[in-house]
């Protein structure tokens, strides 16, 4: 478990400007495949936790049955229901790992990221994690493990690859903006934020202004739209919560954001892929008016 961060509120957005980070050499690290890319220039994917009831490969085939192209994979899923026993992670085998690749490939459906997973602060260990990332061309690994930031700024220059410091809501410890920010300023450019919004709602902060703050260095999104942004509520379809999805596109975009905006649906979880739907159309309309 995660200890609480205690901070002064009117410290909480005390962030530098997005133009002065943009000041940061940016380093693109693998890039997306062009055929899964939007006309805004970037992917859409399904985080496979919104659809954790189920096995890897139901996930894959349902998130492409709502639209998308993408998902971001985490590790404890079960694999499939063939493969009960078999649980997704860096830990699989090369067997296992080659079926994953074969039935998303059925699908239509790239890989791009892996996460929420924690990395080691052990580079022989955190290696792993990478090598399975290489294995399976990730464009980024998503993780909460800022302590381990030495050994993951070394493996991220390395292997090319996007580390993606995800947040969770408050008292967690990287729920403030500013904790992931000022261990990552003038670090490599491949060390960034994977931008999980209603978290930020769930925490009192409003996801655009936290944007508009951090945009350069935002890497991926766990993208999710609420009707609050004061405290906890639950996830809505993309456009009917208040979250300003569309201006927080338009702001990292202005910053070159190429990465994955994977959808993280954590409601009706025993029937969610028609919400899921909903959230794809949002942003292939958002995407179509962009281009």
């Amino acid at each position: 478990m995660v200890l609480p961060t205690h901070m002064n509120r009117r410290h909480l957005l005390a962030l530098l400007p997005a133009a002065a980070v943009a000041a940061t050499t940016r380093s693109w690290a693998k890039a997306l495949d062009s055929a899964i890319v939007t006309e805004a220039g970037f992917t859409i994917s399904v985080q496979c936790w919104s659809l954790k009831k189920f096995s890897l490969f139901e996930a894959i085939e349902k998130s492409a049955q709502a639209g998308a192209q993408g998902v971001e994979i985490f590790a404890g899923q079960i694999l499939s229901p063939e493969h009960k026993n078999v649980k997704v992670g860096h830990d699989m085998s090369a067997e296992m790992i080659t079926a994953m690749q074969n039935h998303a490939k059925k699908h239509k459906i790239e890989i791009v990221n892996y996460g929420v997973v924690a990395i080691p602060n052990n580079e022989e260990q955190a290696r792993k994690v990478f090598e399975f990332a290489k294995t399976l061309g990730l464009y980024g690994v998503s993780t909460e493990s800022l302590g381990s930031i030495d050994v993951l700024e070394k493996l991220a220059k390395e292997y090319d690859i996007k580390v993606c410091f995800h947040n969770h809501p408050k008292p967690t410890a990287l729920w403030n903006p500013d904790t992931i920010m000022k261990a990552i300023e003038g670090r490599h450019a491949n060390l960034g934020f994977c931008a999980d919004l209603g978290h930020w709602a769930s925490s009192g902060l409003n996801p655009l202004d936290v944007i508009k703050k951090i945009a350069p260095r935002v890497h991926a999104f766990h993208m999710k739209d609420r009707t609050s942004i004061t405290g906890p509520t639950h996830d809505e379809i993309f456009g009917k919560g208040i979250i300003d999805l569309g201006a927080i596109l338009d702001e990292v975009r202005k910053h070159g954001f190429k990465g994955n905006v994977t959808i993280e649906y954590e409601h009706n979880w025993d029937n969610n892929v028609p919400d899921i739907t909903g959230c794809v159309q949002y942003l292939r309309d958002y995407a179509k008016k962009k281009a």
